[in-house]
């Protein structure tokens, strides 16, 4: 029995620090651009979009479709290195948990 409730404590243990891990991702950023920098994206640890930034040069002469292009490829790429920085910090994770027991 004393091994389900070291199994129990673990499972908490394991699911505190996937929360603390969510909220720390949330304090951070990572920031794309495209175009040069005329457009700028800046995400949080998650991938959550946090700022859109266009330089008003970016619509001087421009097709739309290129400027949406333009925004969702600063979005993909800032969301990408989101992704990136979130899999290093779960590698940081113990990656056999009940190794513990």
């Amino acid at each position: 029995m004393a091994d389900l409730q070291q199994l129990i404590q673990l499972g908490s243990q394991v699911q505190g620090r996937l929360q603390q891990l969510q909220s720390e991702l949330a304090d951070r950023s990572v920031e794309a651009t495209a175009g040069g920098g005329l457009v700028r994206v800046r995400v949080d640890g998650r991938g959550l979009v946090r700022a859109l930034t266009i330089d008003p040069e970016a619509f001087e002469g421009r097709d739309p479709e290129l400027l949406a292009d333009l925004v969702l490829g600063a979005v993909a790429d800032a969301q990408r290195r989101a992704g990136e920085l979130m899999q290093a910090e779960m590698r940081k994770l113990p990656s056999n948990p009940l190794s513990a027991l």
